[in-house]
């Protein structure tokens, strides 16, 4: 069985099909499947999911495009809102600078202080859940790593989507945090992200689509769907020289333990 770590079925991409779409994830070995609110409106209707799915978890949180929503009120809904059995992890939640570095047009894009003030209460927020975090990284590598740090006794996750270089992975892995690739590896032959992806235990790896985002290859371009998880899963093989049986294997077991699937 594989597990899809980050999915946003409850996106308007997927109206009226999630029924179909897990059909496909079904057909093509996809057991579970986390799907990650990115404000409070997106991991209520991740919760919806899980509660009508049963092969559906749910992540609830505030990714740093959010950052400016946060208050006290949203906090504490989050908070009531993860009582369900079913979500597993606090996310997607983390920094992302691209837009910082960019044109005027953002002006009104979450300033870093904003985001870094919303990374540091859902992190607050995961401990007083006691659950793992999903966290979100662009272009905030060293910030990233400097807040986990000082975290780093109470907290466990995993750095999704990872964009990263070796250095960063290394620092990562150090704390004991796990690292999820995503379709993008497939994007060509790029022999740094192969390095990287050799010098990574299999053990500390997770794989994911971030669906509806980055469909692999040969889907590139489409709307990306749990089912095409597997072709993550059939790259980091290749890469690492290891059967898919055994990425499967290992990738699911880091995932079930990580989120306390069943």
């Amino acid at each position: 069985m594989l597990i899809d770590t980050h999915t946003h079925l409850d996106f308007p991409d997927f109206k009226n099909e999630v029924h179909e779409v897990l059909g496909r994830a079904g057909e093509n070995d996809v057991g579970r499947i986390i799907n990650v609110g990115v404000d409070f409106e997106s991991s209520k209707k991740s919760v919806d999911l899980a509660r009508k799915y049963p092969e559906i978890f749910a992540a609830v949180g505030v990714h740093p495009h959010s950052a400016n929503d946060l208050d006290i009120e949203t906090k504490q809904r989050l908070f009531t809102l993860a009582a369900h059995p079913k979500v597993v992890a606090v996310g997607e939640i983390g920094l992302d600078y691209y837009y910082l570095k960019r044109s005027s047009q953002f002006s009104k894009y979450p300033t870093r202080e904003k985001q870094i003030f919303c990374f540091e209460q859902m992190l607050d927020l995961s401990i007083e859940l006691r659950k793992p975090v999903i966290i979100h990284c662009r272009e905030a590598e060293s910030d990233i790593y400097a807040i986990l740090k000082s975290y780093q006794k109470d907290i466990r996750g995993v750095l999704h989507c990872f964009s990263g270089d070796n250095e960063f992975a290394k620092k990562i892995l150090e704390l004991g945090m796990a690292i999820s690739f995503t379709g993008n590896i497939t994007f060509g032959r790029d022999s740094s992200r192969e390095v990287l992806i050799e010098s990574i235990p299999l053990g500390a790896m997770m794989i994911e689509t971030d669906c509806p985002y980055l469909a692999p290859e040969p889907y590139r371009g489409k709307r990306n769907e749990p089912a095409f998880v597997v072709r993550v899963a059939e790259e980091i093989a290749r890469i690492k020289k290891v059967s898919l049986t055994e990425v499967e294997r290992t990738t699911t077991k880091k995932a079930m333990t990580l989120f306390g699937l069943n």
